[in-house]
C-alpha cells in the first residue's frame, strides 16, 4: 500500500481505539521498549504525544529512560514557520508549552540541543513496514530533523499496531528506524 493509503486506514484504526484497550497497550509497548538493548544515553529526542491523534504516550518511555539513564536530558521538537523544519529544545518540568497549528505542543522558548548530540529519537509514526521504513504525517518534518542526526543515532517508533509488509512508495529520502515497537513485539531493522 501507498503512504497516502496508509495514512487513511491507520488515522481510522486509532480512532477506533477505546480508552481500556489503549491503556493496556501502552503498559505493553512500555514492557517490549524495556528490552530495548539501549546503550548509555545522554540526549532524547521525543515528540510529545497528540491526544487527538491518538498517539503512543510517550512519557512512560521518558520516565524510565530518566531511571535508568541518570542525568539523561530529553530534547522536544519546535517546527518552524517555513520550510517545515524544527528546532530542538531541552524539555523540563519548567518548559511553557503551547499547542502549534498542527495541535502539537511545543516548547515557547528554551535552550537549544544541536541534532548531532542526540543518542536516541522517538520518532512519531502512524504506521511502518518490515524493511523499518515508517509513515508520518507527511510533512517530512522527521525525515529532514534525522539527516541532520549523526549516522550512530538510535531511531525508534512506537507503535500500536504490527508491521506491515511493504510502504510502496518510500524514496531515497525516507530514513528507515532503527527499532519499533508495539505491544507484540520489538521490531530491529
Amino acid at each position: 500500500m501507498t503512504k497516502k493509503e496508509l495514512r487513511h486506514i491507520y488515522k481510522r484504526k486509532r480512532a477506533t481505539l477505546g480508552e481500556a484497550e489503549t491503556e493496556k497497550m501502552q503498559d505493553l509497548i512500555l514492557i517490549q521498549f524495556q528490552q530495548l538493548p539501549l546503550p548509555f544515553l545522554q540526549y532524547l529526542h521525543t515528540y510529545l504525544p497528540m491526544d487527538i491523534q491518538k498517539e503512543v504516550d510517550t512519557y512512560p518511555v521518558m520516565e524510565f529512560l530518566k531511571f535508568s539513564n541518570p542525568g539523561l536530558h530529553i530534547v522536544v521538537p519546535k517546527t518552524g514557520t517555513e520550510g517545515n523544519t524544527m528546532t530542538h529544545y531541552l524539555y523540563d518540568e519548567h518548559t511553557v508549552l503551547v499547542k502549534n497549528r498542527y495541535d502539537i505542543m511545543e516548547p515557547v522558548e528554551g535552550q537549544p540541543v544541536a541534532s548531532r548530540d542526540i543518542d536516541l529519537v522517538l520518532v512519531p509514526l502512524l504506521a511502518f513496514d518490515e524493511r523499518g521504513n515508517r509513515v508520518g504525517y507527511g510533512k517530512g518534518f522527521y525525515d529532514r530533523f534525522l539527516l541532520q542526526c549523526r549516522k550512530d543515532v538510535i531511531k525508534v517508533g512506537l507503535s500500536f499496531f504490527e508491521a506491515e509488509q511493504l510502504i510502496e512508495d518510500t524514496d531515497e529520502f525516507d530514513i528507515p528506524l532503527t527499532y519499533c515497537v508495539t505491544p507484540q513485539k520489538v521490531y530491529e531493522f
